[in-house]
C-alpha cells in the first residue's frame, strides 16, 4: 500500500501547486518554463508508474461489497466520462464552453463509477483520490474567456472517439486491468 500512496502523492503534488500558491514561485526558481514543464511531467509520470505498480502490489482488503445487480450504473457512467475526457483534449467545442473543463468532469465520473463497483481499500484510495482532486480542481478553476468560437465538429469527434474508446476498453478491460466487464 506504501507504493500506491507514494505514487498518488507524487502524481497529485504537481497537480495542486496552483491551489497552494506554489506554482509561480517554483516557475520563478527554475531557469525556464520548459524546465518547469519537464519537472512537472517527470514527477507526474513517476507518480503514475508508482500508482499503477502500487495498485497491483496492494493486498486485497474488502471494505464494502458493491451491489452486483447495480454494476450497470458504473458501465453507464463510463460513457459520458470517456466522452468528456476526449472533449477536454480537443480544440474548442461546445462541450468545453458549457462544461468549462470536461476532462475534470470526465475524471470525476470515471472515478465515481469505479468507486461504485470496487469496495477494496486500494481501489478506494486510488479512485477516491481522483474524485477528490477533480472535485477540488473544478471548484477552484478560473474561468478563461476564449477568443475563438467553438466548432461543432469537435463535439462530434469527441462523441465518436469516446464511444469507440468505451467499446475498446469494455472488450479489453480484463486483459488491461485484470478485471473483465461485460457490455451486454
Amino acid at each position: 500500500m506504501t507504493v500506491l500512496v507514494l505514487g498518488l502523492t507524487l502524481f497529485f503534488a504537481p497537480h495542486v501547486l496552483r491551489e497552494f500558491g506554489l506554482r509561480q514561485p517554483l516557475k520563478d526558481a527554475l531557469p525556464s518554463e520548459s524546465a518547469y514543464m519537464g519537472m512537472y511531467s517527470l514527477v507526474s509520470l513517476v507518480g503514475l508508474g508508482l500508482m499503477i505498480w502500487g495498485k497491483s502490489l496492494a493486498p486485497f482488503q474488502m471494505i464494502w461489497q458493491p451491489f452486483y445487480e447495480w454494476r450497470s450504473l458504473s458501465l453507464m457512467l463510463m460513457i459520458p466520462a470517456l466522452i468528456c475526457i476526449i472533449a477536454g483534449n480537443m480544440p474548442l467545442s461546445y462541450l468545453r464552453i458549457i462544461l468549462r473543463n470536461p476532462m475534470l468532469l470526465g475524471i470525476l465520473l470515471w472515478s465515481l463509477s469505479h468507486l461504485w463497483s470496487n469496495g477494496d481499500l486500494a481501489s478506494m484510495l486510488l479512485f477516491g483520490s481522483f474524485a477528490f482532486w477533480s472535485s477540488v480542481k473544478m471548484c477552484t478553476m478560473r474561468t478563461v474567456v476564449e477568443s475563438k468560437s467553438p466548432e461543432f465538429i469537435w463535439d462530434i469527434i469527441s462523441l465518436l472517439v469516446g464511444l469507440s474508446l468505451y467499446a475498446l476498453i469494455g472488450l479489453y478491460h480484463g486483459e488491461l486491468f485484470g478485471v473483465g466487464v461485460s457490455l451486454a
